[in-house]
């Protein structure tokens, strides 16, 4: 996307996103699919992971163009705010990634608090220093 900025892209309980999204980050992209995940008791965990990885889905109007989806793949994302509950359940995911962009940013939720301990990107931090 030349010219324009990266979007924030948002994962986690519904009072999560919802604020996220009453502040304005909500996005489609030209492929309609949303910048956020709204995680359920219903969400299975397959759908949560495909969400976040670079998986390739092929639409059926263009079968031989695969389109990236997973926030991860998607060029118009700069940063991935997940609550620290649902990367947790990702874990080997989350802890896999290694790029700069998009930057991956745990975030407490509602019920769960923030635990430094448990945050893959801020140990790699530390270890730097």
């Amino acid at each position: 996307i030349a010219g324009r900025g990266k979007l924030i892209a948002v994962m986690g309980d519904e009072d999560t996103v919802t604020g996220f999204l009453l502040g304005g980050i909500g996005e489609l992209d030209k492929h309609r699919r949303p910048n956020f995940l709204v995680v359920e008791k219903e969400t299975s965990l397959a759908e949560i992971e495909e969400t976040f990885r670079c998986v390739l889905s092929v639409p059926r109007s263009l079968p031989f163009f695969p389109v990236p989806r997973g926030f991860l793949a998607r060029e118009d994302v700069g940063m991935i705010l997940i609550s620290q509950a649902l990367a947790e359940q990702i874990r080997p995911a989350v802890a896999a990634h290694a790029r700069a962009l998009p930057a991956v940013l745990e975030i407490p939720s509602k019920d769960h608090p923030y635990d430094p301990a448990r945050d893959s990107v801020l140990r790699r931090a530390r270890g730097l220093f």
